[in-house]
């Protein structure tokens, strides 16, 4: 992944340049998409699965999935994608069975398998463990070592979920999973700005003292301590992550920049929540700091990223568009509201934010199709030419 230079400072990688098609050869890889597909349609059902735990009138299918809303969002939705994206990283056909599995398992719970699904989700985490030990062994980087840790913590969780653990026990797992597989690549990144000798120790005892806490999870304590090591780490990134020196910039560069630094702020809001509250399941802290975490942070990182991340796995053309503002603030302010309902307790505004987060995410394909019809339109106006 190449990387731009503006006036001396690293600024946000692009995606690199595609080379020209073989003759007889697709450009687009198509047979990728269904894939993609899957993962959206888990998007869909999970948002849809959320709102009707809120009471929402939903169709029957997501209606009836309401107690999966949160094994569809992070195996589902974020499964597939990830693993995709590990997949071509990596280049070798059988890692594509990772998002294949997780496809599969959702559309078992779609269908009423929702007793064969979990092992569907855990044969992809399994999947995708694989893909990061071998790029780690290939690569053997600190930021490798991390990613692989959020795989790792992927397996855990599901593991134990296909074997009775309710969610809200192993909760903890999924969402370091994620978390460290983003601040994995932001550590990748980093490489063209180096952090001091302290900062790199500092991130390591702070995913250390993480991961120790997740082990330690029926202690009364340990769910604080993840918490403050979440708010941690989310100071860390504020502080050595290249967005601080790209959001001067313009365009999508900019643009990503904003996405990464307002994830940044979710996730110090959720850490501290947890933090200050613990992590009890039901209360509104519990929904304030998941919601925080994977809505506010999480998907601020699929905004920002998406304009690199759909370029590198369709090898489509996305450019970029001040639109791309809208979805954006539209979940920002959604999460706000939501937020809001869990402090008051009031479920009408709770309920409203959750709609407008729905919403947010809705706008946020839309601008993605727009963005690779805008794209493809370019394409063919150029060979026209």
């Amino acid at each position: 992944m190449g990387a731009a230079v503006t006036r001396d400072r690293p600024a946000e990688p692009t995606p690199p340049p595609v080379k020209p098609p073989r003759p007889g050869t697709p450009r687009v890889v198509w047979w990728r998409l269904p894939l993609l597909v899957f993962g959206f349609v888990a998007l869909a059902l999970g948002l849809g699965a959320g709102l009707a735990r809120l009471g929402v009138t939903v169709p029957p299918v997501a209606a009836g999935a309401a107690a999966l809303h949160g094994p569809l969002m992070i195996c589902g939705f974020f499964g597939v994608v990830i693993a995709l994206e590990r997949a071509v990283a990596i280049g070798r056909l059988w890692a594509y069975g990772a998002p294949l599995a997780a496809g599969l398992g959702t559309a078992m719970l779609a269908h009423g398998g929702g007793v064969v699904a979990p092992a569907f989700y855990l044969a992809a985490s399994f999947g995708l463990l694989i893909a990061s030990l071998q790029v780690l062994q290939r690569q053997p980087e600190r930021f490798n070592l991390v990613i692989a840790a959020g795989a790792a913590c992927w397996c855990i969780g599901t593991a134990a979920w296909a074997f009775g653990a309710p969610v809200h026990r192993i909760v903890g797992w999924w969402v370091a999973f994620l978390v460290l597989t983003i601040a994995g690549e932001r550590l990748e990144l980093s490489r063209f700005l180096p952090p001091s000798v302290v900062a790199q120790r500092v991130f390591a005892a702070i995913v250390a003292v993480l991961l120790l806490a997740l082990f330690a999870w029926p202690l009364p304590l340990a769910p604080r301590v993840f918490g403050g090591a979440l708010l941690a780490l989310a100071l860390w990134l504020l502080k050595q992550d290249l967005a601080r020196r790209t959001v001067r910039d313009r365009g999508l560069t900019r643009f990503i920049a904003v996405c990464l630094l307002s994830g940044y702020a979710w996730l110090a809001v959720g850490g501290s929540v947890i933090a200050w509250n613990g992590l009890a399941p039901g209360s509104p802290a519990y929904d304030a700091a998941l919601h925080a975490l994977l809505l506010g942070f999480v998907f601020s990182m699929v905004f920002g990223h998406a304009p690199i991340v759909f370029p590198s796995v369709l090898r489509v053309t996305m450019p970029y568009h001040p639109a791309s503002y809208l979805p954006l603030a539209l979940l920002h302010g959604s999460l706000l509201l939501r937020l809001a309902g869990d402090a008051g307790g009031r479920l009408d505004v709770q309920r409203w934010g959750a709609l407008l987060s729905a919403l947010a995410l809705a706008a946020f394909i839309a601008n993605t199709l727009a963005s690779v019809l805008r794209g493809a339109r370019g394409r063919a106006a150029a060979r026209g030419g």
